[in-house]
């Protein structure tokens, strides 16, 4: 898809016959309609209002926009966690966080940061993770000493990583519209990963230790931390499953994913806690996210094939590099904007409309297309927890009855340190590419 943007076109100009449709998602979104029909809506305008390409031409995106074998990937990653959670697996990996981290002083808050992170190797969906975790872990956290408005944003945080730590949907997804291997992503997105997850850990303990939430007085005992693995071994494999067959070339993420639903599933009917009168209401489930998530990214493409065609890519580089040529400050730029736009929208229709335009300009300033991908995610997933519309504030808001506005303001030093690492991502490419084979 991403060739589409690279063909030459006449110059843009903006007008209302393009800036009009634009701002009608906009709108529609405010009051409160889904993204898929916002989008939907406009992208019919726009291409009728400016005669770019015939309307017909809207059904065959759709359906050759999602013959893509990668995104088979999605559905079943989603799948997975879904059993993770009803299996009872999701448990066993946060008793092995526990075991691992609970006996710093914020011992059961690191140990929630941990888990995220556990279920991130997993479900690849930052959503999904806030949700399984804030339900299993913010009571404790409450019980533990941390106001129950903290203990919300601290899930939220940590969930961020489900799109940053592989395997992730939108690394699959940015992968596909750019046409980079999700594997080699995935590689790369290690490192990265890793670093936010040690933030987010690291500011919950000084902020602990500054206020006083929780004083552990767990000691960290080999035994039971062994005792802990053996207990959730097989949730271990799941993670082991997926990583050790993508990183060692065995499998494609695709291929990957459908190895995790069998696994997971084979291992929820042994052990007993998966019956098959559980499959309708967990497929259902699952459905239902996948249904927010793959219509979007289908309308995304013809709006994406639209703004191609008018030259938009070449307009926007035009502009901001008649503002300033200064690489420092385009990626600055690049980062405020990503940043925002994770604020209002979720990652794949962000992904889709947004890293065509902006990784030519990346392009134009000397970064690599693979460190362009890792920013991006990076920043991306930071407007997950910050308003108005981060989506890991609702999520966390519905689960834990915590109004919005004071979740977002005890996540706000989750905001600025995990800002400050994708600084660094920014500024050092390195982190990005070492992993990668010269």
């Amino acid at each position: 898809m991403y060739q589409l943007y690279q063909q030459p076109g006449s110059s843009f100009e903006m007008s209302w016959d393009v800036g009009g449709p634009l701002l009608l998602i906009l709108v529609l979104l405010g009051f409160g309609l889904p993204m898929w029909t916002s989008m939907g809506i406009g992208v019919v305008f726009l291409l009728f209002l400016t005669e770019t390409l015939p309307l017909d031409m809207i059904g065959q995106s759709l359906f050759e926009g999602m013959d893509a074998f990668a995104l088979i990937a999605v559905p079943l990653f989603i799948l997975t966690g879904d059993v993770l959670v009803r299996t009872g697996l999701s448990d066993r990996l946060l008793d092995i966080a526990e075991a691992t981290a609970g006996s710093f002083r914020s011992g059961f808050g690191s140990s929630t940061v941990l888990g995220c992170g556990f279920f991130s190797c997993i479900s690849g969906s930052d959503a999904a993770g806030c949700a399984a975790l804030g339900r299993m872990t913010v009571d404790r956290l409450e019980e533990s000493g941390y106001p129950r408005s903290y203990a919300a944003a601290l899930v939220a945080s940590g969930s961020c990583t489900g799109i940053l730590i592989p395997p992730s949907i939108s690394y699959i997804v940015i992968g596909l519209v750019l046409g980079i291997s999700a594997s080699t992503l995935f590689v790369a997105a290690v490192i990265p990963g890793v670093m936010i997850l040690a933030s987010i850990m690291v500011t919950n303990i000084v902020l602990n230790r500054v206020k006083g939430f929780e004083n552990s007085t767990s000691v960290f005992s080999f035994p039971n931390w062994l005792k802990a693995v053996w207990d959730g071994r097989f949730a271990l494999l799941v993670p082991f499953i997926i990583l050790g067959g993508i990183y060692t070339g065995i499998f494609t993420p695709t291929e990957a994913a459908a190895v995790a639903v069998v696994t997971t599933i084979v291992i929820g009917l042994f052990q007993g806690t998966l019956k098959l009168s559980d499959f309708p209401d967990m497929l259902v489930s699952s459905a239902k996210v996948n249904g927010v998530i793959m219509p979007t990214v289908a309308l995304s493409l013809p709006l994406a094939e639209a703004l191609g065609s008018l030259s938009f890519p070449q307009f926007v580089i035009e502009n901001v590099l008649s503002i300033t040529d200064d690489p420092t400050m385009i990626i600055l730029l690049m980062l405020v904007i990503l940043v925002l736009a994770g604020c209002v929208m979720e990652a794949v229709p962000n992904i889709v409309l947004i890293s065509p335009v902006l990784l030519p300009l990346a392009r134009e300033i000397g970064m690599d297309d693979i460190h362009f991908c890792i920013v991006m995610v990076t920043a991306l997933g930071i407007g997950f927890v910050t308003p108005p519309i981060g989506l890991n504030l609702f999520v966390i808001s519905g689960v834990t009855g915590e109004p919005i506005l004071r979740v977002a303001r005890q996540a706000f030093p989750y905001v600025i340190s995990m800002s400050a690492v994708a600084l660094v991502l920014a500024f050092v490419p390195e982190f990005s590419l070492v992993l990668l084979p010269k």
